[in-house]
């Protein structure tokens, strides 16, 4: 360990928000990440729930080594080879049938600016209706329709943008309804409250299928074919924001194929690039033809790169070779096995939920009130680091305390054995400790 890096990192380092570790990081491999102490940390969030198919895979360092005996980068207007075959694996093997024409840029906010730009120019409306709980970007339209945090203090969003309340399955916003009901019902108003707001000037819809920052919600199918119903008697066009839950982390290509419904425009990122930043739009070569008419343009320094797509070659050959989206299904039932064994002995976890290996716990301090337990998850969160474990918890007062768990789907039996049992540990000893807590303060 060197001290000194330690405190550059304090001393010349923005804080940029989020979870923040006192130890700064060497390497990673696999499931495990090491810190400059050398200490091996147990990874279930996939990095920035990106490194599905585990960090510094072997397929993906030789990508990498191939694009250095290649190109890094050209100017915008060369279209390397290695992007033209991208293009083609994802029209031909991973897109929903139609979305053939594809854009190939960096981070997951980019993708959503280049399709919200796309139903913009398409329809020539400006009005954007999203769900309560999405993270959809930082920058400028992407920032404006998010709405799981981080709104305050940045002034005014880009306008023309509208809510509706999230489809919580576990916390139906409406009381006397099941959580289907309740989540059409509140489409239902979301939609009749947009309507009366609308100045008729309609661009799209935009929701992650599964909302993973929103608390890992999985709307019922019904919702998200009555979005797509909405979406097309509104003259908008819908767009899934895939980032999380494309190319198999939900046991499945895409939750598209999960959910049985094809929207206009896909955005994807995360799983894509395997812990490189590449995202992508795909979108109908109707809608691409008509915005290269009308003068569509997405020009940056950074578009269709043959780095990152050699690396993202490289990453969807790897989730075929090794049966990775059938892995993503079947560790992801044992994983979720394994969390339900514990929610068997512990009151305080109210609900497992999610689909594959993108998996919500979500804490209570009463399953009959569900009143959010944050303390324990704050608690248990950092028991689990010392105890060689990374978690990712979600700290919400409107959207209660939920652990999104996300290892590499190549995570072994052994690694998730392992993981399970340390959260096991954690929570006993932060329950234990919060009840000596009371007794001292009583």
């Amino acid at each position: 360990m060197d001290p000194l890096l330690r405190e550059a990192a304090k001393e010349f380092m923005v804080r940029y928000g989020g979870d923040s570790f006192p130890s700064l990081f060497r390497s990673a491999k696999g499931c495990i990440v090491t810190d400059d102490t050398g200490r091996e940390i147990l990874d279930f969030t996939s990095g920035q729930m990106c490194a599905t198919i585990g960090h510094n895979h072997p397929a993906i360092v030789q990508a990498v080594q191939e694009a250095g005996e290649k190109a890094y980068h050209l100017f915008s207007g060369m279209i390397p080879e290695v992007v033209a075959q991208l293009a083609r694996t994802m029209a031909r093997d991973w897109m929903p049938r139609g979305l053939s024409k594809s854009i190939f840029i960096n981070t997951g906010s980019e993708s959503n600016e280049v399709a919200l730009r796309m139903a913009k120019m398409h329809t020539q409306g400006y009005e954007v209706l999203a769900v309560g709980g999405s993270w959809h970007g930082v920058t400028g339209a992407a920032s404006a329709a998010s709405f799981a945090s981080d709104r305050k203090g940045y002034g005014v969003h880009v306008p023309g943008v509208f809510v509706m309340p999230e489809p919580n399955m576990y916390r139906p916003y409406i009381g006397g309804l099941d959580g289907e009901a309740s989540a059409l019902a509140c489409l239902e108003l979301g939609l009749k409250m947009f309507d009366m707001a609308s100045t008729g000037r309609r661009a799209a819809i935009i929701i992650e299928p599964i909302i993973s920052a929103g608390g890992v919600l999985v709307p019922p199918r019904s919702y998200l074919q009555a979005l797509r119903k909405a979406a097309d008697e509104r003259g908008m066009l819908l767009i899934f924001d895939e980032a999380q839950t494309a190319f198999g982390r939900i046991g499945h290509r895409h939750a598209a194929d999960f959910f049985g419904v094809t929207p206009d425009i896909m955005s994807v990122s995360k799983t894509m690039g395997g812990g490189l930043p590449l995202a992508a739009v795909s979108t109908t070569p109707k809608i691409e033809q008509d915005i290269h008419d009308k003068g569509f343009t997405f020009y940056t320094s950074h578009v269709s790169d043959p780095l990152p797509a050699t690396v993202g070659l490289a990453v969807l050959r790897t989730i075929q070779q090794e049966g990775l989206i059938e892995r993503a299904r079947t560790m992801g039932a044992y994983l979720r096995q394994r969390l339900q064994e514990l929610q068997s002995r512990y009151e305080a976890i109210g609900d497992v939920r999610g689909e594959g290996m993108l998996l919500g716990v979500e804490l209570v301090k009463s399953r009959e009130t569900r009143e959010p337990y944050h303390a324990l998850g704050a608690i248990t969160t950092q028991r689990c680091y010392e105890l060689g474990l990374s978690m990712n918890i979600r700290r919400r007062p409107e959207r209660g305390s939920v652990w999104r768990i996300a290892p590499p789907l190549t995570a072994t039996q052994g690694e998730i054995d392992r993981g399970v049992d340390i959260l096991d540990q954690a929570l006993r000893h932060s329950l234990d400790e919060i009840a000596r807590n009371r007794l001292i303060a009583a």
